[in-house]
């Protein structure tokens, strides 16, 4: 029981690298995913790499008669990773209320079945995003949480006070990992960023221009207040976010815990702009992007990136890769995905 953990939206593109890590590390993993935005054959993509393959449950987490059902048989986690969510920052400012409902809702849900299986520790999956526009960059975990700029915004930040509350009332230990622009995909090249239909982040949209699939890509907006006008973002790692899932893990295991709830900003401390990732691609990969600058889009911030001290120090946590890897893993992933389906 001690190394069993149950991993939400284990088949998405952060789900699916944390199951590789902790695999990596000796846990023993079980996923449950409604497969609204991600592929059942990744699990066999994560056995390619780790030679294991985890147990998959299709289980739709804001539906509570499913989520009973499933824990009904399967409670005998030391913990729970929780990524099980919508994350389309302008779809949900389009369509707000199917996020509300999918994250908070799961959200919930779980924290239930914990409470009645006496499962004592969850890592939520939250963003940057609950700081807003930051007053104060880089931004550090004692930055006041702002007005979110979107309703997914606004739904890590409701899930965050909804861990508080629970884990205050309850023997849950939380841990809010607040992490930044995962990008990249695993150096096999097995897993890698794969959503259905058209991307809504910006680097499934870039490579797949590169490929073809996509005419061009859209940049929103080229009138920010930055030094070429387009917006700044940490971009990390996908393989080093999932580490910082495992280090969390770790430190409830191992009882270091400081407080009932910890949060940590999982970022690399650097900043790069839209063109910035545009130029690097083409740099790194040896070839041309066909992009447009269009009006901005409702709900994005203008520049953020992280102070990643705290987990530094805290989780014994570092960013091992740079934008080149990232950004060159993400193409190597194009690459062979697209190959592979044609």
């Amino acid at each position: 029981m001690k190394n069993k953990i149950l991993v939400t939206g284990g088949t998405g593109f952060i789900g699916s690298h944390t199951v590789v890590e902790l695999q990596n590390n000796g846990f023993e993993v079980v996923i449950v995913d409604n497969l609204s935005n991600s592929y059942e054959k990744v699990v066999d993509d994560i056995a390619k790499i780790t030679n294991i393959k985890p147990v998959f449950k299709k289980v739709d987490l804001k539906n509570k008669c499913e989520v009973s059902e499933f824990f009904k048989d399967n409670h005998d986690f030391f913990g729970i990773i929780h990524f099980a969510a919508s994350k389309a920052v302008g779809e949900s400012v389009k369509k707000p209320l199917p996020y509300y409902e999918n994250n908070i809702n799961s959200t919930i849900n779980i924290l239930e079945m914990m409470i009645k299986y006496d499962i004592n520790n969850v890592v939520f999956s939250s963003s940057c995003t609950v700081y807003g526009q930051p007053d104060v960059l880089p931004v550090s975990e004692t930055a006041p949480l702002k007005k979110a700029m979107s309703p997914y915004g606004n739904t890590k930040h409701i899930c965050e006070d909804i861990i508080d509350d629970t884990a205050a009332a309850s023997n849950i230990n939380a841990i809010n990992l607040r992490y930044f622009n995962p990008i990249g995909a695993h150096e096999s090249a097995f897993i890698g960023e794969y959503p259905q239909g058209t991307p809504n982040n910006l680097i499934p949209y870039l490579t797949q221009t590169a490929a073809g699939i996509r005419e061009c890509l859209s940049v929103y907006g080229d009138d920010y207040n930055t030094p070429d006008g387009t917006g700044i973002r940490d971009y990390i790692h996908v393989v080093d976010l999932a580490n910082a899932h495992v280090s969390a893990i770790k430190r409830m295991l191992d009882k270091k815990m400081k407080s009932k709830v910890e949060v940590f900003n999982i970022g690399t401390g650097i900043g790069y702009s839209v063109l910035d990732i545009i130029k690097t691609f083409e740099k790194v990969n040896g070839i041309k992007i066909n992009y447009k600058i269009i009006e901005r889009r409702e709900g994005d911030i203008e520049k953020v990136w992280a102070d990643p001290t705290l987990a530094n120090t805290e989780l014994g946590w570092h960013a091992k890769h740079n934008l080149d890897d990232m950004l060159r893993s993400s193409w190597q992933w194009e690459c062979r995905r697209d190959k592979n389906e044609g």
